[in-house]
């Protein structure tokens, strides 16, 4: 893999040009198969589920079990990889979560009825919850700040890319049966990342903060431009490290850490509740219940797959040229407005016109949520928890949005069957205009900080916005 020239900056140093190290972006690009996965095995119910309903005969509420319990597993998995990737590392987590991905993947694929299946699904969950937990957090945990907003969302970039693959299985496969391909062929990464996460460093700030300096400082030089000064980032650390007290219940609930856990909680919740995985599971069965047709309805899944990706390397460009923040303000707001035109549409009567009104719409919320929303919330929970606490809190963010996920996972279909296509995008929209106030009141800009810097930051007295803001 080749070199980049990119921007990097030691903690409390001015930026610098220098040429990344390859096993920085290897170590990147594999832990960042974590998010294909998530990607493909929480999208890939969206094609499956058309024909899957119909082998077994499922109801609305059926459907919704289906789609919701691999969610219910992600809780799970979310709880308890903060704690086990505490004591055990990184490194040995995500190598776990490989295995389970490929248990769960070859569950589903030979489930002999809607039982197993079940079952099946929510292993693949306790797998998804503990790669959307961890690989945001090593990634976070390995990179220099100058850039590690870019690797960070690669992950989000990869969940994408696992979803618009899910999307072209669904129509490749199309027909009875074919969901058994679907669900077997997420075997194939999943070996990838057990095997490749073997061959990755653990993550220097896990091992600083068990006592493990001079392992530490020989991963640090393996991922940093030379002439780095690896000192000062290990001095860095271990003084941050030294500071935390550490890790227990009552550390989650102290004055200095509330701030970071509100913007982590809240990004996380306003992530679902902004409606972009309603339209991700749901928009085939949606499109072809209102007249589409099952192979057009197919395509526009596709079709959103593909504005995932494309949301996903513009995010990626996004938070780290203009902030986090600013991303955020600049796309929300169009999130909000494409959805009200979704809504709009499905009130008029049905023409060539608002057939294109609700698929260019779909597209167009499709794309701004998944810069303004999906591009960062996987990064800044990580970015903004502090050492002593990061495993647990950031457990606690994930498990809010896959809470969040289930909450509208298991009621989507209800509410379109209660107050109906329109109703429901409403209320979504409103979501989105909440979302922006959130943000301009708590969020603060992390672009360019060091994960040192935003827990100085911390536990500084006053706004946290603020702090951050003067730091130079």
């Amino acid at each position: 893999m080749p070199e980049a020239t990119v921007t990097t900056a030691a903690p409390g140093a001015r930026a610098t040009t220098a040429r990344q190290p390859a096993q920085l972006f290897a170590v990147a690009a594999v832990s960042a198969l974590g998010g294909l996965l998530f990607g493909y095995d929480t999208g890939i119910i969206s094609g499956a589920l058309l024909h899957l309903r119909q082998d077994l005969a499922l109801s609305s509420r059926e459907q919704e079990i289906v789609v919701g319990v691999i969610l219910v597993g992600a809780m799970v998995g979310a709880v308890w990889s903060g704690r086990l990737a505490g004591r055990h590392g990184r490194r040995r987590l995500l190598v776990s979560v490989a295995v389970v991905f490929a248990a769960g993947a070859l569950g589903a694929a030979f489930a002999p009825g809607v039982g197993t299946l079940i079952a099946a699904r929510f292993v693949l969950g306790l797998a998804v919850g503990g790669a959307s937990n961890m690989v945001p957090v090593y990634l976070a945990e390995v990179a220099p700040a100058s850039i590690r907003g870019r690797l960070m969302v690669m992950f989000q970039l990869m969940v994408a890319v696992g979803q618009l693959i899910a999307y072209l299985c669904g129509w490749v496969f199309a027909g009875s049966g074919g969901w058994r391909i679907m669900f077997g062929l997420a075997v194939i990464p999943a070996a990838v990342l057990g095997v490749g996460m073997l061959r990755l460093p653990e993550s220097p700030r896990w091992l600083v903060d068990n006592g493990r300096h001079e392992q530490a400082e020989a991963v640090l030089r393996r991922l940093r431009p030379a002439g780095t000064d690896i000192a000062a980032e290990i001095t860095s650390i271990r003084q941050v490290s030294a500071d935390a007290p550490r890790t227990d219940r009552r550390a989650l609930t102290r004055p200095w850490v509330r701030p970071a856990l509100v913007v982590a909680l809240g990004v996380a919740a306003f992530s679902q509740l902004t409606g972009i995985n309603a339209v991700v599971y749901y928009a085939p069965t949606m499109l072809a219940d209102a007249g589409f047709g099952d192979s057009a309805a197919l395509l526009t899944g596709v079709g959103i797959g593909a504005m995932l990706v494309v949301a996903g390397v513009t995010g990626a460009i996004a938070v780290d040229a203009i902030g986090r923040r600013r991303t955020m303000l600049c796309f929300i707001p169009l999130s909000g407005l494409a959805m009200t035109v979704l809504g709009a549409a499905f009130l008029l009567p049905d023409s060539p016109a608002q057939r294109w009104t609700v698929i260019i719409s779909l597209f167009a919320y499709i794309l701004f949520n998944g810069i303004g929303m999906q591009s960062v919330v996987w990064l800044i929970g990580p970015e903004i928890l502090p050492l002593s606490v990061r495993g647990p809190a950031t457990s606690l963010a994930t498990l809010t949005v896959w809470g969040f996920d289930l909450l509208i996972a298991v009621t989507a279909l209800t509410a379109i069957n209660a107050i109906g296509r329109s109703g429901t995008f409403f209320v979504y929209a409103a979501m989105n205009l909440l979302c922006i106030v959130f943000v301009l009141l708590k969020v603060p800009e992390t672009r360019n900080k060091s994960l040192e810097d935003i827990e100085t930051a911390l536990r500084t007295d006053g706004s946290l916005r603020r702090a951050l803001a003067g730091q130079r």
